[in-house]
């Protein structure tokens, strides 16, 4: 017998825990916190991505949590499943306790615990009995209470109800907040992880094609019953797999249909941010009898089969790209052209060394705020291209390229950006426009000052010009002179005034570094407008006459420019010479069978919350008892919820029911 009682007082102790309003508001505020979490950080993005933004330190903490994939976290399903027990505990057991308390209307209330409330009122009237009851109850049921009646001798007794539903409120939101939990454990995809745990399933990591990607990373569509995945689709390209980005991997999903994307179409705003984006799908499935055809644009997706089909980005479909390469290491300036793609890698071999040309992105504008006073809002660069140059082991440097020209202080660049990782900015190379609007002018100038043998011909010239004038015939000196001038040509190609700056501080004694570094400079100009003014005559510029401000001004922007090749990075020079463009829509598709579950726990706690707020629950007693001749009458009443308010209303009431059931105009 004690073991039994034992057991018993043992259970009651875990209901009264787990049934407990502390704990399961414990609960709720700690979900509700990793649900703004989740909301504010985005999810399941690519690990580089966190690390980018948050640093080492802090994405290893955010890992640690979990706090990438927080509704999908193993801490956070446990959190609703404890939610889950604690809220159900709780609903087993009120749900007794308040199903006696709406069907129970306490009869056997006795005058003497009538007469101890707040709110009551007592007439005596000379009638009968039976003919105030019957008055009393037409009177209580026209104004919505469910009353009971009890004869005890000659006594009567109503016991009367109303806004009972607000009890059931009660019930309304915690079996609310069950379904949403169990909604929530649904699309949480539990089954899936665990199968994981178990090893039945693992996140593929390399970057293989989906054909590629073996068994064990692939879900068949039975597999998996909740899932959101994307998939960037090409115009005419058709698929059945979707893409889920699951922690530092992805799964492979496959559709029980396929999509097929027929066009895509943008709009943009003169700030060129995207306006609105649509995409024409074609739904090809063995259940229907026909391809199912239908648009959908932002906010508007596709319902079907349970599947919800969302236009969710965009982006390039591997568009086709024409480059013509520039070396900057030949002096016969031998371009190549190569026909590739967007997200294509093409192997090339430059001065016996493998590079791998990797096209990552191609924008067919760009769009940015005009300098102030141009009379414009925005500017559109036009065309660019990034990609990368990685070499034989494995290093990449990025490069941002623009295909028109670019005004910057009045004149016109080709610009290229350059940088070794993606968390620094672009460092610019300015490539001045010639008169003809290409860069072909500025690439001979590079290539002329690349060839040796024609610099020491423009160098000689130059020396014997100067010796002649200072009425000197010296072959050693000239010859001296002319090697001075190919080193120094050599040095700025090679390296830029930087390159110069340090023979300098290596050959020349400290107090005379600035005097040498004047002349220099003065020596490597001359050359290299003798190498320009040449450049110019074989263009069939007549250079007998001072140059043109235009002339003049590419030449200085030529100097300036040429002295950042050798940081660039890059033995050539790529230039997108034409396009032909292929969008892709990016797609986003979910099945969430917990969804409707969720929304169904919604308008259960919604409704619940309303009841319990703005139904009132009232309860109130009627005595109907004999005296002296004469029938004494007792009201009294009393309200769970807002007192005051219910004081008002049984004033009310009292005045009511002395008009209409007892027939009295003026209270005595």
């Amino acid at each position: 017998m004690s073991e039994t009682t034992n057991k018993q007082k043992s259970e009651n102790i875990w209901l009264t825990f787990l049934g407990s309003m502390n704990l399961a508001i414990t609960i709720l505020v700690v979900v509700a916190i990793a649900s703004v979490i989740g909301t504010v950080l985005k999810q399941n993005q690519p690990y580089t991505d966190y690390i980018i933004k948050f640093g080492t330190f802090w994405h290893q903490v955010f890992l640690k949590l979990g706090l990438y994939d927080v509704y999908g976290a193993i801490w956070f399903l446990l959190l609703l499943a404890f939610l889950l027990l604690s809220t159900t505990v709780c609903v087993y057991r009120n749900i007794p306790i308040i199903l006696r308390d709406v069907l129970h209307f306490r009869l056997n209330a006795q005058e003497k615990s009538l007469r101890t409330m707040a709110n009551q009122q007592e007439w005596q009237v000379a009638q009968e009995t039976q003919q105030v009851a019957d008055k009393a109850q037409q009177f209580f049921k026209g104004a919505g209470y469910r009353l009971r009646i009890k004869k005890r001798g000659d006594e009567q007794v109503f016991a009367m109800i109303k806004g009972g539903l607000s009890r059931f409120g009660y019930i309304f939101t915690h079996v609310g907040i069950v379904v949403i939990c169990i909604g929530g454990l649904i699309d949480g995809n539990l089954p899936l992880k665990i199968k994981e745990w178990r090893g039945a399933i693992s996140l593929e990591t390399r970057n293989i094609s989906a054909s590629e990607v073996p068994a064990k990373s692939r879900l068949k569509p039975q597999d998996n019953f909740s899932f959101r995945g994307n998939i960037t689709l090409p115009e005419g390209s058709t698929t059945n797999l979707v893409f889920l980005n699951i922690r530092d991997g992805y799964l492979i999903q496959e559709l029980p249909f396929s999509v097929e994307l027929k066009d895509f179409r943008i709009e943009h705003y003169p700030s060129g941010q995207p306006k609105s984006f649509e995409s024409d799908l074609i739904i090809h499935d063995d259940q229907l009898s026909k391809p199912l055809k239908t648009t959908i644009r932002v906010n508007h997706p596709l319902l079907y089969r349970g599947y919800s089909i969302y236009q969710a980005s965009f982006g390039d479909g591997g568009s086709k790209l024409h480059l013509k390469l520039w070396p900057f290491f030949d002096p016969q300036l031998h371009t190549t052209k190569v026909d590739t793609a967007v997200f294509d890698h093409r192997d090339l071999k430059v001065k016996g060394q493998k590079l791998t040309l990797e096209i990552d992105k191609f924008q067919p504008f760009n769009v940015f705020p005009a300098e102030k006073g141009s009379g414009r809002s925005f500017v559109n660069y036009g065309p660019s291209i990034v990609f990368k140059l990685r070499d034989a082991t494995g290093v990449a440097t990025e490069y941002l390229n623009f295909m028109g020209p670019v005004e910057q202080d009045g004149r016109l660049f080709y610009i290229s950006g350059m940088r070794k990782s993606v968390d620094e900015p672009y460092r610019y190379l300015h490539i001045p426009m010639d008169p003809q609007g290409k860069v072909d002018r500025f690439m001979e100038f590079h290539a002329l000052l690349n060839n040796t043998k024609r610099v020491a011909e423009i160098a000689r010239q130059n020396a014997t010009k100067a010796l002649k004038n200072a009425k000197l015939n010296s072959p050693q000196v000239r010859d001296r002179i002319v090697d001075s001038m190919r080193q120094l040509v050599k040095l700025y190609v090679d390296g830029g005034f930087a390159a110069i700056d340090n023979e300098i501080r290596q050959r020349v004694p400290k107090d005379k570094q600035a005097s040498v570094a004047d002349a220099y400079i003065k020596i490597l100009r001359n050359v290299m407008q003798s190498a320009y003014l040449d450049l110019l005559k074989q263009e069939g510029v007549d250079i007998s006459k001072p140059l043109s401000p235009a002339n003049q001004a590419f030449f200085e922007d030529a100097v300036t420019n040429l002295a950042a090749i050798s940081k660039y990075g890059s033995p050539f020079y790529v230039q997108l010479a034409s396009y032909d463009e292929r969008q892709a829509s990016g797609l986003e598709i979910t099945r969430s069978p917990g969804k409707d579950i969720v929304y169904l726990g919604s308008g259960m706690l919604v409704l619940g919350i309303f009841m319990m707020f703005y139904i009132m629950p009232q309860r109130l007693w009627l005595l109907l008892k004999p005296v002296d001749g004469k029938l004494q009458i007792l009201l009294a009443g009393s309200g769970l919820r807002n007192k005051e308010d219910f004081s008002k209303h049984f004033v009310e009431l009292t005045k009511a029911f002395e008009l209409k059931a007892l027939g009295i105009a003026e209270r005595r």
